[in-house]
């Protein structure tokens, strides 16, 4: 596979559109001598267009952390370096690769707390989107690439770790990770810029302070488990557990298991542990009160209401009345975005799984464009998404697009909660994106001068949620959209 030059759509015309865009500054050349001027366009959000205009050079270079070397980070560091920047990259682990990076966790590790294991992967994981959809928008994820070694079109987690390292060596990314490095703490200077403190893995003192123009945030959000309330459950004798620390069903033989969830990990799981398991038992807050139901095509798996409480002999009572005796609860119950390393002059807070303020879910106002996120959206297909964030933060970064005033991100920020309060949608869905997200890619396109995402990819990941409504049990291996998949095959034959 060839490394691709940086793809942009160039125009005369520009329009925006979504809910996005209220209001955006770009830097334009104009005349012989490429006098900078700046304009602000404020646009309805019915106008539809694929014509950004062009980008005019980079006015600085800038020496910048990237803390996290996952896909976020990886993405992150590509984008800033073509804009010729110079990111460092921290990342705690030993490779590339964040949360595909699989480990078993560490035996001295809380099975409810995130402890030293960073990566949440189980080892029978495999993709829940077609890798189709999955690749960088200039690096499919294509079987035929060099390197792939399961073929399948919804592989192995061990799949889209190879296909990260490839990412990482054929642009060149690897010496610019800190590797086994942790950030322990990230602060303004009063002076400008940001000072980074790090420490090597297993060292004891504390840390060396390097200082940075800006920080770029990539270090994911599946490290810190969510826990579910659940009354009486202190004086419960069972085992409890989150996904977290999940990987093999063996340890579950003829246990009774009840799994609190119902997202992809929890029907995964459940049907992973059910093959050892003597009964699993699925709670699951969105489903009816009365719901007690055998789970067709399995002898041992039930689907149940929420649990109403947990009894000290061992019981476990649900909403529906139904009470069982359980050995093991797993809480399959998702993640809270953590930063450990921010202090209070990053000027962001975490309330129920809100970030707030952030500007389009990247750039805190009050300090932006020094201090930014990539990757925090959620049901979304997240590498092209990173990738387009990305490809803003640097241009941002560079001086080729200008933000809104600090006002003007806070008034936008403002009316995106009004938004989410009128739809009813409760705060920990913030960055929840599974309504909008092509409409926030492509604006972020349109931003970077770059070509929208792909009809084929948007439509594909539409027709994956149908098929995986019908077919919960073998949606990765029976599907009806072969002629997405030669489209996308055609399409990335001039990359491979």
């Amino acid at each position: 596979m060839r490394a691709p030059a940086a793809t942009t759509h160039q125009s005369t015309r520009s329009t925006t559109h979504g809910p996005w865009c209220n209001q955006t500054r770009h830097l334009h050349q104009r005349g012989e001598k490429n006098k900078r001027i700046q304009t602000v366009r404020t646009l309805p959000p019915t106008v539809q267009s694929s014509h950004p205009p062009p980008m005019p050079m980079p006015s600085a270079s800038l020496r910048l952390a990237v803390i996290g070397a996952g896909a976020a980070g990886l993405a992150a560091a590509r984008e800033l370096r073509r804009e010729g920047h110079a990111p460092v990259v921290f990342e705690r682990a030993a490779a590339v690769g964040g949360t595909w990076l699989y480990a078993p966790p560490a035996a001295s590790s809380d099975p409810l707390g995130a402890a030293a294991t960073h990566s949440s992967l189980y080892a029978s994981l495999r993709t829940n989107l077609p890798r189709e959809t999955m690749g960088f928008l200039d690096f499919p994820f294509a079987a035929e690439a060099p390197g792939s070694a399961d073929p399948r079109r919804f592989p192995g987690h061990e799949e889209v770790l190879r296909y990260l390292e490839a990412f990482a060596r054929l642009f060149d990314l690897l010496r610019l990770v800190r590797f086994e490095t942790e950030v322990l703490r990230v602060r303004r200077e009063d002076r400008g810029g940001w000072a980074v403190t790090s420490r090597k893995l297993g060292d004891k003192g504390s840390g060396e302070e390097e200082v940075y123009d800006a920080v770029v945030v990539c270090n994911g959000h599946y490290t810190e488990p969510r826990i579910a309330v659940i009354p009486g459950v202190d004086a419960w004798p069972g085992k409890q557990m989150h996904s977290h620390n999940y990987r093999v069903p063996e340890p579950f033989l003829d246990q009774v298991v009840i799994i609190i969830g119902a997202s992809a990990s929890a029907v995964d799981i459940s049907r992973d542990i059910a093959s050892t398991a003597k009964e699993v038992h699925i709670a699951d807050r969105s489903a009816p009160v009365r719901t007690c139901e055998k789970q067709p095509g399995n002898n041992n798996l039930w689907l149940h209401s929420m649990i109403d409480r947990a009894e000290e002999d061992g019981s476990v009572v649900f909403q529906d009345g139904s009470t069982i005796k359980a050995d093991v609860i797993m809480h399959c119950t998702g993640y809270l975005y953590d930063f450990p390393f921010l202090g209070d002059d990053s000027t962001i807070t975490v309330d129920d799984n809100r970030i707030d303020p952030l500007y389009k879910h990247v750039f805190p106002p009050e300090v932006a464009p020094q201090l930014s996120f990539i990757g925090l959206p959620w049901k979304v297909i997240p590498f092209p998404l990173f990738e387009l964030q990305s490809k803003w933060v640097a241009r941002v970064l560079s001086g080729r697009i200008m933000l809104p005033s600090k006002e003007e991100m806070m008034e936008d920020v403002k009316a995106f909660y009004s938004k989410l309060e009128a739809r009813g949608w409760p705060k920990r869905y913030t960055h929840n994106f599974s309504n909008y997200q092509f409409e926030y890619d492509d604006w972020l396109a349109e931003q970077c001068s770059h070509i929208p995402i792909e009809e084929w990819r948007k439509q594909m990941y539409n027709f994956n949620g149908i098929n995986k409504a019908v077919r919960p049990e073998s949606y990765r291996d029976e599907w009806d959209d072969d002629h997405l998949v030669a489209e996308a095959n055609e399409y990335f034959k001039k990359y491979l």
